[in-house]
């Protein structure tokens, strides 16, 4: 590989995204890693990760369609706050245009997922709330992976231009 000039793709800095210390109500696990669903817009799961980038770290707050493994919203910004994750929230609900029936929402149980301006956006939406166990990452392993995939191609990509630009 050295030979070649190719490197593996290591995530190499880690940033906590979770903070399970707050006075929010906390809800059950649904969906005890059980990631299957029968049809669109019956469970959809959230998350927020970190991107390094050269002018610092920015947040994704992403929405994911169990089903379809589609992202239903997203949301970038600078500061890891509830506005973070209501905006990306508002993108799903403005996109899918779910109906009226119960769907599920999974998280874990960061502060932004349970505040209570976020609760009651669910609320309003007829979304039954899950929230993993306390870190523990596996009760979200699905968008955990693709944000882990954004990651990598970040990285790539940063190599790659770093690279082109010594030449």
């Amino acid at each position: 590989m050295s030979k070649e000039g190719l490197r593996s793709i290591t995530v190499r800095k880690f940033k906590a995204t979770t903070n399970s210390n707050h006075p929010y109500n906390v809800y059950d696990n649904l969906l005890k890693q059980n990631f299957q669903a029968t049809a669109p817009n019956e469970v959809w799961m959230a998350d927020i990760t970190y991107i390094p980038t050269d002018e610092g770290w920015l947040y994704l707050a992403s929405i994911m369609d169990l089903y379809t493994r589609k992202m239903v919203g997203w949301y970038i910004d600078t500061r890891m706050t509830k506005e973070l994750v209501i905006k990306a929230l508002q993108r799903a609900l403005n996109s899918e245009k779910p109906t009226e029936r119960v769907m599920i929402h999974h998280s874990d149980r960061g502060s932004q997922y349970a505040s209570n301006d976020y609760q009651q956006l669910l609320q309003e939406h007829h979304f039954q709330m899950s929230m993993s166990r306390r870190g523990n990452c596996y009760d979200n392993a699905c968008i955990e992976s693709f944000h882990s995939l954004i990651k990598k191609e970040c990285i790539y990509l940063n190599r790659f231009r770093t690279r082109k630009e010594a030449k």
